[in-house]
């Protein structure tokens, strides 16, 4: 982003030719997109590490070319036109020509977390396990308040833009491979994908890896923020992989209530009403998160990630999501050059303050 007016520039392509020689730093489908991609971690201290390794190095990259890195979920401010922002790669000019209406919103910034799986057909019973856990990491990770210099009303804008896509949905539960890849097909054969990967559920088997792919989150403000996501969906996953051993069926929730439930993730964050996809009911977002977090301590105890989650769900509640964060530093700002400022040390810095927490948190 532009220092002094806070608009998106098309600096990610010489950011990547800086950075040539670091295969985890490659370009997305906007010039003003960068993406980045740990290797496979064994825990979150290596995600941790590496995140906070390639983040410095898109900060020196963008210091060379005269921008500032900021991760948010969609651009607060103007943005190039979106056309002549597509990246000039085969696969996007693809997606232009097929999906050319799409192109009138601003881009978008997600954060994938991928947990390997020794088999597709476990993969398939873990996504049918998950997904009534969706809309929680959805507020949890909400970082994206602001759009055209104006505040949307929304935690995640993010979620709504991206839902555009046609295959932007929830999961549904599959009995097995077989039916997985039937829907796929489907989505394929009648327009609404180019391929496998352009089925873009909110949590699906990787087209590429042999992982489960849980994309419903905004990319963090901070490395804390992906860090904890990282650690949520982790043992999600375990529990989802404990729950099938143990005969244990998939919650028979209806996609379209998860539909609900997630945008009323998008809307609140962790700062309002959101829906209780098992019982249809209004139930405040932060209890739902604790609700989540109830949920995952035997999984957090199978990873070994209890102390850093714990950790860092408190530092949340206190201090906010990254859409909570971004609107506190739009405040303190008198200009839209201090706001994109204070929003790239965020971006920057490898862990946010600590925080006393005493038994009243809740």
């Amino acid at each position: 982003m532009d220092a002094v007016t806070g608009s998106a520039i098309s600096g990610a392509p010489e950011m990547v030719r800086l950075l040539t020689d670091e295969p985890a730093v490659t370009p997305e489908f906007l010039r003003y997109q960068v993406e980045t991609a740990t290797p496979v971690c064994a825990g979150l201290g290596e995600v941790r590490a590496e995140l906070d390794r390639l983040r410095r190095l898109l900060v020196g990259a963008a210091d060379q070319v005269g921008c500032l890195v900021v991760a948010v979920g969609v651009p607060p401010f103007d943005a190039p036109p979106a056309l002549s922002a597509v990246a000039d790669l085969p696969r996007y000019r693809e997606l232009v020509d097929r999906f050319p209406t799409l192109l009138s919103s601003p881009g978008t910034c997600g954060c994938h977390v991928h947990v390997g799986m020794p088999s597709r057909e476990l993969g398939v019973q873990v996504l049918s396990r998950i997904r009534p856990w969706l809309p929680q990491l959805l507020a949890v990770s909400a970082n994206s308040p602001f759009a055209l210099g104006r505040d949307t009303g929304w935690a995640s804008w993010r979620h709504p833009v991206w839902s555009r896509w046609p295959t932007a949905r929830p999961p549904e539960i599959w009995a097995d491979t077989t039916h997985y890849d039937a829907a796929v097909r489907h989505l394929v054969d009648k327009g609404a994908a180019a391929d496998p990967r352009g089925v873009y559920w909110h949590a699906r088997l990787s087209p590429r890896y042999p992982t489960v792919e849980v994309r419903v989150a905004d990319v963090g403000l901070s490395v804390d923020d992906a860090v904890l996501l990282a650690g949520l969906v982790r043992a999600l996953v375990a529990i989802a992989v404990e729950e099938f051993r143990e005969g244990r069926s998939a919650p028979a929730v209806p996609t379209a209530r998860i539909a609900a439930a997630l945008s009323a993730a998008a809307r609140h964050g962790l700062g309002g009403p959101g829906i209780d996809v098992r019982s249809g009911e209004v139930v405040a977002q932060r209890q739902l998160f604790q609700d989540l977090l109830e949920h995952l301590r035997p999984g957090l105890d199978i990873t070994g990630d209890t102390e850093e989650v714990e950790r860092l769900a408190s530092g949340l509640v206190l201090g906010g999501s990254g859409a909570d964060r971004q609107r506190q530093m739009r405040a303190a700002s008198a200009t839209a050059g201090e706001f994109v400022v204070a929003l790239a040390a965020a971006t920057a810095a490898s862990r946010a303050p600590e925080l006393t927490v005493d038994g009243n948190d809740r």
